[in-house]
């Protein structure tokens, strides 16, 4: 039942990306052979100019092996996760830092650092990760949140469901159709998830955005036409869902490893609603994972106009 077919990058969110200049990027935990080649798929790809934070001797190490000059780039020596973790910290606030990459550092370590105010990454609004889930050069199917918060109130959602139309708009869905995911289409008693998500389809709605919010849906419903045509669910939304929107992070962590290990599906992943996007990558991740994840976080960083 699992697939063993590689998995590849999507060349329209790579072709994307690849228009804008390098962003630059911490690196954060570089001293290790995965994060280095994260960081050196992004930079041929010309995704990014690496800042790499790590301990100096590992990583001149590792560079050498890998036959990779990093002299041109900048370097922070630093060892231990508390030690990487201040290093992010203290370089995040430069205005020429566009986002940040974790690599071998644990998450909530690198996490709480960077959400310290003197970080200058957090803006007032509440944080949240996006997956971006594609197979080949399919279609993308954007799922929040499923990697950062576990069970969110409905401020949480509301951030949410914020931070993933903006993420839609930047990949070029300028109407995104969003899914706000239960186990049914319709709003049950005894099943609290269908209030919440009818709540928030409808407050999304109202709020004014270039986006389609229809809750609750089953997942059958949200992406199948022929279930959505079954079960008499009119509107943009129901069999044509452009992103789902959990309502735990359990569903969110299920639906994008499930089609990771059954489809063969590439996940790229940001977290959303900083001042500059952060990516939290998995030494489970593949190379195309990763550097689909640093093309989507450059075209996050990359400032509108």
């Amino acid at each position: 039942m699992l697939c063993t077919d590689p998995v590849t990058a999507p060349a329209a969110l790579l072709d994307r990306a690849r228009g804008l200049p390098p962003a630059r990027a911490l690196i954060v935990g570089a001293d290790h052979a995965v994060a280095l080649e994260s960081a050196r798929l992004a930079t041929d790809a010309g995704l990014i100019e690496p800042v790499l934070i790590g301990g100096a001797v590992r990583m001149a190490e590792l560079a050498e092996k890998a036959e990779w000059d990093i002299s041109a780039f900048s370097q922070i020596d630093a060892m231990g996760d508390a030690g990487l973790a201040e290093a992010a910290a203290l370089a995040a606030p430069d205005p020429a830092v566009k986002l940040v990459m974790k690599g071998q550092i644990h998450t909530d370590a690198l996490m709480a650092a960077l959400l310290r105010r003197d970080a200058g990454i957090r803006i007032g609004q509440r944080l949240s990760h996006v997956f971006h889930m594609s197979v080949g050069d399919s279609a993308p199917l954007l799922i929040s949140d499923g990697a950062l918060n576990v069970a969110p109130d409905d401020k949480t959602l509301q951030a949410i469901a914020g931070n993933l139309v903006a993420l839609s708009h930047r990949i070029g869905l300028e109407r995104p159709r969003i899914a706000c995911l239960s186990a049914s289409e319709e709003v049950l008693e005894q099943m609290p998830s269908t209030h919440t998500a009818k709540e928030l389809a409808d407050w999304a709605n109202a709020q004014g955005w270039a986006a389609a919010f229809h809750g609750p849906l089953a997942f059958d419903n949200a992406v199948s036409p022929e279930a959505a045509a079954l079960k008499q669910l009119a509107g943009p939304v129901p069999g044509q869902a452009d992103a789902l929107l959990v309502p735990g992070i359990e569903i969110g962590n299920a639906l994008f490893k499930m089609m990771v290990y059954f489809m063969g599906a590439c996940a790229a992943g940001v977290v959303m609603g900083g001042r500059i996007p952060i990516v939290i990558t998995s030494r489970a991740d593949p190379p195309a994972a990763r550097l689909a994840s640093a093309a989507l976080a450059a075209l996050v960083a990359e400032p509108q106009t």
